[in-house]
Protein backbone atom coordinates (compact mmCIF):
# COMPACT_ATOMS: atom_id res chain seq x y z
CA UNK A 1 0.00 0.00 0.00
CA UNK A 2 1.42 3.29 -1.07
CA UNK A 3 0.97 6.78 1.13
CA UNK A 4 -0.49 8.43 -1.85
CA UNK A 5 -1.90 7.12 -5.01
CA UNK A 6 -1.26 9.64 -8.15
CA UNK A 7 -4.67 10.07 -10.33
CA UNK A 8 -3.55 12.45 -12.97
CA UNK A 9 -4.20 15.83 -10.84
CA UNK A 10 -5.87 14.44 -8.25
CA UNK A 11 -3.60 13.16 -5.32
CA UNK A 12 -5.54 9.93 -2.81
CA UNK A 13 -4.12 9.43 0.43
CA UNK A 14 -4.58 5.40 0.86
CA UNK A 15 -3.88 5.79 4.23
CA UNK A 16 -6.56 8.63 5.23
CA UNK A 17 -9.42 6.66 2.64
CA UNK A 18 -8.66 3.52 4.51
CA UNK A 19 -8.99 4.36 7.84
CA UNK A 20 -11.91 6.90 7.71
CA UNK A 21 -13.67 4.23 5.29
CA UNK A 22 -12.85 1.45 7.91
CA UNK A 23 -13.76 3.55 11.04
CA UNK A 24 -17.16 5.28 9.04
CA UNK A 25 -17.95 1.34 8.32
CA UNK A 26 -17.49 0.86 12.23
CA UNK A 27 -19.67 3.32 13.13
CA UNK A 28 -22.52 2.10 10.92
CA UNK A 29 -22.01 -1.31 12.19
CA UNK A 30 -22.41 -0.54 16.25
CA UNK A 31 -25.42 1.98 15.47
CA UNK A 32 -26.82 -1.65 12.86
CA UNK A 33 -26.00 -3.88 15.97
CA UNK A 34 -27.64 -1.35 18.85
CA UNK A 35 -30.61 -0.66 16.20
CA UNK A 36 -31.09 -4.57 15.50
CA UNK A 37 -30.67 -5.84 19.41
CA UNK A 38 -33.33 -2.38 20.85
CA UNK A 39 -35.20 -3.32 24.15
CA UNK A 40 -37.83 -1.62 25.36
CA UNK A 41 -37.09 -3.18 28.66
CA UNK A 42 -33.72 -2.33 31.12
CA UNK A 43 -30.73 -1.38 28.03
CA UNK A 44 -27.29 -2.95 28.38
CA UNK A 45 -24.59 -0.80 28.49
CA UNK A 46 -24.24 -1.11 24.57
CA UNK A 47 -27.46 0.60 24.03
CA UNK A 48 -27.35 3.32 26.99
CA UNK A 49 -24.44 4.47 25.54
CA UNK A 50 -25.68 4.91 21.88
CA UNK A 51 -29.42 6.16 23.55
CA UNK A 52 -26.85 8.73 25.11
CA UNK A 53 -25.45 9.97 21.96
CA UNK A 54 -28.71 10.11 19.86
CA UNK A 55 -29.96 12.05 22.54
CA UNK A 56 -26.91 14.51 23.09
CA UNK A 57 -27.13 15.35 18.99
CA UNK A 58 -30.76 15.48 19.74
CA UNK A 59 -30.72 18.10 22.29
CA UNK A 60 -28.59 20.29 20.27
CA UNK A 61 -30.15 19.82 17.46
CA UNK A 62 -32.98 21.08 19.44
CA UNK A 63 -30.98 24.47 20.79
CA UNK A 64 -29.63 25.90 17.77
CA UNK A 65 -31.75 24.71 14.69
CA UNK A 66 -35.25 24.73 16.45
CA UNK A 67 -38.50 22.40 15.01
CA UNK A 68 -37.78 22.91 11.33
CA UNK A 69 -38.86 20.09 9.21
CA UNK A 70 -35.20 18.76 8.06
CA UNK A 71 -34.67 14.47 7.14
CA UNK A 72 -30.94 15.43 7.14
CA UNK A 73 -29.61 17.51 10.08
CA UNK A 74 -30.28 14.81 12.31
CA UNK A 75 -28.30 11.72 10.81
CA UNK A 76 -25.73 14.26 9.36
CA UNK A 77 -24.94 15.76 13.07
CA UNK A 78 -24.76 12.10 14.63
CA UNK A 79 -22.59 10.41 11.83
CA UNK A 80 -20.27 13.82 11.96
CA UNK A 81 -20.34 13.20 16.10
CA UNK A 82 -19.54 9.65 16.44
CA UNK A 83 -17.28 9.25 12.71
CA UNK A 84 -15.09 12.41 13.49
CA UNK A 85 -14.82 11.26 17.52
CA UNK A 86 -13.71 7.58 16.27
CA UNK A 87 -11.26 8.79 13.50
CA UNK A 88 -9.53 11.78 16.49
CA UNK A 89 -9.72 8.75 18.89
CA UNK A 90 -7.09 6.59 16.86
CA UNK A 91 -4.64 8.93 18.41
CA UNK A 92 -4.76 7.88 21.34
CA UNK A 93 -3.12 4.41 20.42
CA UNK A 94 0.96 4.66 20.29
CA UNK A 95 1.80 6.69 17.26
CA UNK A 96 4.74 3.78 16.56
CA UNK A 97 2.32 0.42 16.96
CA UNK A 98 0.77 0.52 14.03
CA UNK A 99 3.24 2.01 11.74
CA UNK A 100 5.56 -0.42 13.10
CA UNK A 101 3.31 -3.59 12.31
CA UNK A 102 2.54 -1.98 8.73
CA UNK A 103 6.36 -1.55 8.15
CA UNK A 104 6.37 -5.53 9.41
CA UNK A 105 4.57 -6.30 6.04
CA UNK A 106 5.80 -4.05 3.78
CA UNK A 107 4.27 -0.43 3.65
CA UNK A 108 7.36 1.82 4.57
CA UNK A 109 4.48 4.95 5.63
CA UNK A 110 1.46 4.68 7.46
CA UNK A 111 -0.51 7.46 8.60
CA UNK A 112 -3.14 6.45 11.38
CA UNK A 113 -5.32 9.57 12.21
CA UNK A 114 -7.15 10.32 9.14
CA UNK A 115 -8.25 13.54 10.71
CA UNK A 116 -4.48 15.02 10.82
CA UNK A 117 -4.63 15.51 6.95
CA UNK A 118 -5.99 18.75 5.76
CA UNK A 119 -7.77 16.69 2.60
CA UNK A 120 -10.10 14.60 5.30
CA UNK A 121 -11.15 17.77 7.16
CA UNK A 122 -11.98 19.93 4.38
CA UNK A 123 -13.05 17.47 2.29
CA UNK A 124 -15.73 16.82 5.07
CA UNK A 125 -16.43 20.79 5.46
CA UNK A 126 -16.75 21.21 2.20
CA UNK A 127 -19.63 18.15 2.41
CA UNK A 128 -21.24 20.58 4.76
CA UNK A 129 -20.89 23.74 2.60
CA UNK A 130 -22.20 22.12 -0.32
CA UNK A 131 -25.38 21.52 1.62
CA UNK A 132 -25.71 25.30 2.90
CA UNK A 133 -25.54 26.64 -0.08
CA UNK A 134 -28.02 24.24 -1.26
CA UNK A 135 -30.33 24.39 1.54
CA UNK A 136 -30.07 28.58 1.05
CA UNK A 137 -30.71 28.02 -2.97
CA UNK A 138 -33.66 25.89 -2.14
CA UNK A 139 -35.17 28.13 0.91
CA UNK A 140 -34.61 31.73 -0.78
CA UNK A 141 -34.39 30.37 -4.53
CA UNK A 142 -31.76 31.54 -6.65
CA UNK A 143 -32.16 35.37 -6.92
CA UNK A 144 -33.37 35.47 -3.17
CA UNK A 145 -29.62 34.06 -2.65
CA UNK A 146 -27.61 35.82 -4.87
CA UNK A 147 -29.61 39.37 -4.07
CA UNK A 148 -28.75 38.37 -0.24
CA UNK A 149 -25.05 38.21 -0.64
CA UNK A 150 -25.83 42.26 -2.50
CA UNK A 151 -28.33 43.39 0.27
CA UNK A 152 -26.51 42.52 3.19
CA UNK A 153 -25.34 43.56 5.92
CA UNK A 154 -26.26 47.25 4.57
CA UNK A 155 -29.65 47.78 2.75
CA UNK A 156 -28.01 50.29 0.16
CA UNK A 157 -27.44 50.18 -3.13
CA UNK A 158 -24.07 52.27 -2.87
CA UNK A 159 -22.77 49.56 -0.11
CA UNK A 160 -24.20 46.73 -2.27
CA UNK A 161 -20.56 46.07 -4.04
CA UNK A 162 -19.06 46.09 -0.36
CA UNK A 163 -21.69 43.82 0.82
CA UNK A 164 -20.69 41.44 -1.49
CA UNK A 165 -17.54 41.00 -1.19
CA UNK A 166 -18.17 41.05 2.65
CA UNK A 167 -20.60 37.73 2.41
CA UNK A 168 -18.02 36.18 -0.26
CA UNK A 169 -15.30 36.77 2.11
CA UNK A 170 -17.27 35.02 4.72
CA UNK A 171 -18.92 32.11 2.49
CA UNK A 172 -15.43 31.37 1.61
CA UNK A 173 -14.19 31.21 5.30
CA UNK A 174 -16.41 28.72 6.66
CA UNK A 175 -15.55 25.61 5.14
CA UNK A 176 -11.80 26.83 5.33
CA UNK A 177 -11.83 27.25 9.28
CA UNK A 178 -14.32 24.53 9.72
CA UNK A 179 -11.93 22.20 8.61
CA UNK A 180 -8.52 23.62 9.58
CA UNK A 181 -9.84 23.77 12.72
CA UNK A 182 -9.93 19.89 13.34
CA UNK A 183 -7.31 19.33 11.30
CA UNK A 184 -4.89 22.28 13.58
CA UNK A 185 -6.10 20.00 16.88
CA UNK A 186 -5.44 17.14 15.84
CA UNK A 187 -2.18 17.86 14.28
CA UNK A 188 -0.80 19.80 17.25
CA UNK A 189 -1.72 17.19 19.33
CA UNK A 190 -0.18 14.36 17.39
CA UNK A 191 3.18 16.04 16.84
CA UNK A 192 3.34 16.49 20.84
CA UNK A 193 3.22 12.62 20.73
CA UNK A 194 5.84 12.34 18.24
CA UNK A 195 7.62 14.31 20.20
CA UNK A 196 7.28 12.76 23.43
CA UNK A 197 8.45 9.16 21.60
CA UNK A 198 11.25 10.96 19.63
CA UNK A 199 12.86 12.68 22.54
CA UNK A 200 12.40 11.06 25.54
CA UNK A 201 14.11 7.80 26.84
CA UNK A 202 11.11 4.80 26.67
CA UNK A 203 11.33 4.11 30.16
CA UNK A 204 10.47 7.76 30.67
CA UNK A 205 7.68 8.10 28.09
CA UNK A 206 4.64 7.10 30.32
CA UNK A 207 5.64 10.36 32.64
CA UNK A 208 4.77 12.73 29.99
CA UNK A 209 2.43 10.43 27.39
CA UNK A 210 0.35 9.32 30.11
CA UNK A 211 -1.08 12.93 31.41
CA UNK A 212 -1.11 13.98 28.06
CA UNK A 213 -3.47 11.04 26.59
CA UNK A 214 -5.60 11.85 29.35
CA UNK A 215 -6.02 15.17 28.55
CA UNK A 216 -6.58 14.28 24.82
CA UNK A 217 -9.15 12.34 25.67
CA UNK A 218 -10.89 16.33 26.53
CA UNK A 219 -9.57 17.51 23.13
CA UNK A 220 -10.61 14.67 20.44
CA UNK A 221 -14.35 14.90 22.57
CA UNK A 222 -14.19 18.28 21.98
CA UNK A 223 -13.04 18.53 18.49
CA UNK A 224 -15.79 15.67 17.56
CA UNK A 225 -18.35 18.52 19.18
CA UNK A 226 -17.12 21.62 17.62
CA UNK A 227 -17.23 19.96 14.15
CA UNK A 228 -21.02 18.95 14.50
CA UNK A 229 -22.22 21.86 16.29
CA UNK A 230 -20.67 24.12 13.79
CA UNK A 231 -22.61 22.43 11.34
CA UNK A 232 -25.68 23.10 12.80
CA UNK A 233 -24.95 26.27 13.07
CA UNK A 234 -24.17 26.50 9.57
CA UNK A 235 -27.26 24.59 8.00
CA UNK A 236 -29.56 27.07 10.54
CA UNK A 237 -28.32 29.77 9.12
CA UNK A 238 -28.99 28.55 5.74
CA UNK A 239 -32.21 27.87 6.33
CA UNK A 240 -32.78 31.88 8.29
CA UNK A 241 -30.69 33.57 5.56
CA UNK A 242 -34.29 34.93 3.84
CA UNK A 243 -34.53 36.84 7.33
CA UNK A 244 -31.79 39.24 6.21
Amino acid sequence: MADEMEMGMWTIHVDTMFWSISLGMLFCGLFFVGARNLTAGVPGTFQNILETAVEFVEDNIQQVFGNRPNAVIGPLSLTILVWVFLMNLMDLIPVDFIPQFAMWIGIEHFKVVATTDPNATLGMSLGVFFLVVYYSIKINGPIGFLTSKFTHPIAHPAAYPFNFILEMVDLIAKPLSHGLRLFGNMYAGEMIFILIAALIPFYLQWALSLPWAIFHILIISLQAFVFMILTIVYLNQAHDSGDH
